[in-house]
């Protein structure tokens, strides 16, 4: 009785080992080749690749889907912006620019890491990853609408706007967090019912 209690704990513990193994790997891998590509498409990168940056860019992919739709909600609140491939200025308004880290490339790395380390099965893995990255998008698209807005609307106080992009991080977390949690234990659910 107890050889197989320990033995159950054993397997255990090489499992969560494994996890925490994996998920590194991963996150790691995603988020270095995400700044490797960063460098291999940005002009100024040391790495720049012309082909790259025309063809494979889906970094600026990613920042055009994100000013697009900041754009357009900023305009619902009677401002104007203007845009460009990386910028976001509001006439009378702040001037925004959309770097390689407002993008959420991070967060979409762990999140990816997380989803390939966690034993579950592929179906379930591809689901969450879709809500996950569609939910770290539509966050992203509103912070920077929300931020033009407020920023536009209480011009003297855009000094206390510095910390939003930290802010944000741990809020997209948290989110991504609950979001994982409830996955788990939605999956650790239909494993008791399975077996």
């Amino acid at each position: 009785m107890i050889e197989d209690k320990t033995r159950f704990l054993k397997s255990k513990d090489k499992q969560a080992l494994k996890f925490v193994v994996s998920l590194l790997f991963f996150y790691l891998i995603f988020s270095q080749a995400n700044l490797f590509m960063n460098s291999v498409t940005s002009y100024d990168g040391k790495y720049y690749m012309p082909w790259f940056a025309e063809n494979f860019n889906y970094i600026q992919w990613l920042r055009t889907a994100i000013i697009l739709p900041s754009v357009s909600i900023i305009k619902v609140f009677g401002f104007y912006p203007i845009h460009n491939n990386s910028d976001i200025l509001i006439v009378d308004g702040p001037y925004m620019r959309i770097n390689y880290s407002c993008l959420g490339l991070g967060v979409m790395s762990f999140l990816l890491a997380f989803v390939l380390a966690y034993p579950a099965k592929a179906i379930s893995k591809i689901k969450i990853f879709i809500l996950g990255l569609l939910w770290i998008y539509i966050l992203n698209v509103l912070r920077i609408s929300i931020l033009g807005v407020l920023m536009s609307f209480f011009t003297s106080q855009r000094q206390n706007f510095k910390y939003h992009h930290e802010v944000f991080n741990i809020f997209v977390y948290i989110c991504i967090f609950f979001l994982l949690y409830f996955w788990i234990k939605r999956n650790s659910n239909r494993e008791l019912h399975n077996s």
